[in-house]
């Protein structure tokens, strides 16, 4: 049976405890920067809340935008050799799946970095297995219901490390 973490986060305050942690997991685990990452919920879940309190634990600088109409934000975290690319993707608007395809992110998805992507189901088919899927629920204007599955060898690796701290110890299931 595939590991899972469930969990509820009380406020914004431990969605940005999360999102911190996850941060620095994914730069010491093997692989973790060029993770795919799959956000899924409801509009209003607290998918980009979480997206931009990782990007801001990971260091990315300036201001982060919501790419619900540019459709893809590129950032970059770090600095000089320990610099990383991180894509922040949101395809709610997608129609078609083949429109991930005529876009070119065939190409972005092939290199290197972080890929943080939002309603994946508007592009099923297209992408990649992701490493991790993170659901959010809302269960009031604070609560979020959490529930974080692996895609793929490496996310079960990744998931079994994150189950051994103690926040994922707390939760496993």
């Amino acid at each position: 049976m595939p590991l899972v973490w469930e969990g509820v986060w009380a406020d914004e305050s431990a969605t940005q405890a999360f999102a911190t942690q996850l941060a620095q997991a994914l730069t010491t685990w093997p692989g973790g920067r060029d993770a795919r990452i799959e956000l899924r919920g409801n509009l209003g879940a607290g998918k980009t809340t979480l997206v931009r309190h990782l990007l801001r634990a990971a260091g990315v600088q300036g201001r982060i935008k919501s790419p619900t109409y540019a459709v893809v934000e590129p950032h970059q975290a770090g600095s000089g050799d320990s610099a990383w690319p991180i894509w922040h993707f949101d395809f709610y608007r997608f129609n078609d799946p083949q429109e991930w395809e005529d876009a070119g992110f065939r190409d972005i998805f092939a290199g290197p970095g972080l890929k943080l992507m939002e309603w994946p189901d508007k592009v099923a088919g297209q992408l990649p297995p992701p490493d991790w899927v993170i659901a959010l629920d809302a269960l009031d204007e604070e609560q979020r219901s959490v529930h974080i599955s692996a895609g793929t060898p490496r996310g079960q690796h990744w998931l079994q490390a994150w189950l051994a701290t103690p926040a994922g110890a707390e939760h496993a299931r």
